[in-house]
């Protein structure tokens, strides 16, 4: 039989927190954040984005990892702390699952453009090319009308009236839908698959791969440069922006204070989904980063950094964004409020669309979209090592031998790239789209974040948590986390997530397209398929467990885990389920209460050989 593997660790804390700022410093913090920024009142939207960075972010960020350094476990086992609510692992991984299936579809797209970049003239500032209509313009007066049939959707959007009597479509928009995703009419006309984007798809994944296969051996080593790099790439950019004329109206608009805005409910509601989607948080993957830390690990002081380092970077590139923004703005005689734009938009037409006007624009667009690469690269690879981590922690006795480890990577990412493949077709925007709105959405995070605070602090007990934590840090830490932890935190995801119910809009592309009905509900079947988790699973274990009402909550709500600090663990870790099922109740129970501690569980039989 193949040799067993240990479970591994960071060689040092260097290549934990990078691997965590990595993750963390995503795509949002430069394509979303600054959006939201001056929509939501500038400066003052600074302050909701604060609150619920002190009251929801840290605390649940800081827990996540606690709880993975002290028990060793990843995203599903690690909720054997409360095996009623082991639903939440499951929930997190199936969330984490839909991300790196759609995620890296964003990446796709960049490495296309990457390669359309080596040019000595970029392919979207010209009407001339194979895909452009004669409705295409690219900033010259009056083209000569056409009749030539166009998507409806391409003609709504973006459009730019020369003569008062049509509209036409700018070059870069005609890249971006013609070209670039050949988009369809509609998620009711797939298409065709595209294989410029499907091979794209392919070499990135390849990549990933090859970042992970070896673990937080390989993982830790990439993120010296994936972790870094965006930093420098973000720093020439910001140079470079802040030099071009109407800059500093760019910045102004930016940071500019609205305090009206903070009486508006959605203000609060963006601020709260950004701090938790950027923080990568309620998906099992920081828990995973904080599994393969030391016992005694200074954790705390580490995520005070990685916090700061996080919405520091958000602000860092709003500067760099809006710079270029009002740049734009003023270059073609527009509001800024007309240029700004969120998500794709802003790097698939926004930024292209201003390199065309910057000087050796070719150089500027291949540093840009390298960075976005680099950006969005590390934060999908950790996140499949979230789901690895986890199902490997499952059934280690399966994984852990040989080269199990790397096979079963190998074909996780091939599944992914076979799922992936809907969303380059020529109607793969759409259901891009519809993964990123629902499955992956505010919503689930926020409903996970507060069944997290609460199993901790509630049931598996805050004193104990905290108990926990000063046994790793040999300190005792701030009681304000304890406070958010049982009140603040609870309360914010709690208040977010039912306004966020209430404020409900359905789904639509570019404000023009509506979704059918049957793309609704699909779209509110992948966020319930992992809410679901967490009710079902309770369900389902509590009335599969013999005993009476108080004996069955009694066993199913004490821990049966082990701190990582203990030595002799290769017991518990080759478990073949989870350990809350792996024990049975006597039949005679009456009046016998289930052990406080689990190290007192000596009394009930198990199913496993050993």
């Amino acid at each position: 039989m193949s040799e067993y593997r240990e479970r591994g660790k960071w060689e040092n804390k260097t290549e934990f927190i990078l691997s965590c700022i990595g993750y963390a410093v995503g795509l949002g913090n430069v394509w979303r954040f600054p959006y939201l920024c001056y929509k939501n009142g500038g400066g003052a939207f600074l302050v909701p984005y604060c609150i619920c960075l002190l009251t929801g972010g840290i605390p649940v960020f800081l827990m996540e990892i606690a709880l993975g350094q002290y028990f060793s476990q990843g995203g599903i086992t690690v909720w054997d702390l409360c095996p009623l609510f082991k639903g939440i692992g499951y929930g997190t991984s199936v969330i984490c699952f839909f991300l790196n299936t759609y995620y890296i579809i964003v990446l796709s797209w960049t490495v296309l453009y990457l390669f359309h970049s080596f040019t000595s003239v970029l392919p979207w500032v010209s009407c001339n090319n194979e895909w452009n209509t004669e409705n295409c313009w690219n900033g010259t007066p009056n083209p000569t009308s056409s009749n030539v049939s166009v998507p409806a959707i391409v003609l709504q959007q973006n459009t730019h009236t020369t003569d008062g009597t049509r509209k036409t479509v700018d070059a870069v928009v005609e890249f971006w839908e013609r070209k670039i995703l050949k988009i369809s009419n509609g998620i009711d006309e797939p298409g065709t698959i595209k294989w410029d984007l499907a091979l794209c798809l392919l070499l990135v994944w390849i990549l990933c791969y090859f970042c992970i296969w070896k673990s937080v051996k390989s993982t830790g080593k990439v993120a010296y440069f994936t972790a870094l790099f965006p930093y420098v790439m973000l720093t020439i950019l910001f140079i470079r922006g802040v030099t071009l004329p109407g800059a500093k109206e760019g910045i102004i608009y930016f940071l500019y204070p609205d305090f009206s805005r903070l009486l508006d409910g959605e203000v609060w509601i963006d601020a709260g989904t950004q701090i938790f989607f950027s923080f990568g948080i309620s998906l099992g993957s920081m828990i995973a980063l904080g599994s393969y830390n030391s016992f005694h690990n200074n954790f705390y002081k580490q995520c005070i950094v990685i916090a700061l380092c996080n919405s520091c970077t958000s602000i860092y590139a709003g500067f760099a964004i809006f710079s270029v923004v009002g740049f734009m703005a003023n270059q073609q005689g527009k509001q800024i409020q007309e240029i700004a734009e969120s998500g794709p938009g802003l790097v698939f037409i926004a930024y292209p669309k201003a390199v065309t006007e910057m000087p050796l624009s070719p150089l500027w667009a291949i540093l840009f979209f390298f960075m976005i690469l680099v950006l969005g690269l590390n934060s999908q690879f950790v996140a499949v090592e979230g789901v690895i981590t986890a199902m490997v922690d499952v059934f280690p006795h399966i994984f852990r031998r040989g080269y199990r480890r790397e096979y079963f990577i190998a074909v996780v990412c091939l599944i992914l790239f076979l799922l992936g493949l809907s969303m380059v077709s020529e109607g793969g925007m759409y259901v891009f789209q519809l993964m990123d709105y629902y499955s992956a959405s505010g919503i689930t995070l926020l409903w996970f974040s507060f069944f997290e605070t609460v199993v901790v602090t509630r049931i598996y007990g805050v004193d104990r948590f905290y108990g926990n934590i000063e046994e790793m840090l040999g300190y005792r830490i701030n009681p304000w986390l304890s406070w958010c932890w049982l009140y603040f935190t609870p309360l914010t995801t709690a208040a977010i997530f039912v306004f966020s119910i209430v404020t409900y809009d359905p789904l639509t592309y570019n404000v023009y397209y509506q979704y059918p009905k049957w793309a609704i509900a699909i779209g509110w079947l992948l966020a319930l398929t992992s809410m679901v988790c967490i009710p079902s699973y309770a369900i389902f274990k509590f009335f599969s467990t013999p005993g009476t009402f108080l004996q069955r909550w009694n066993f199913l709500t004490t821990s049966t885990l082990s701190s990582s600090k203990t030595e002799d663990k290769q017991e518990t870790t080759l478990n073949t389920t989870d350990a809350a099922s792996s024990f049975v109740l006597p039949t005679n129970l009456s009046g016998i209460d289930p052990p406080a501690d689990c190290s007192e569980v000596v009394g009930y039989k198990t199913t496993l050989p050993h």
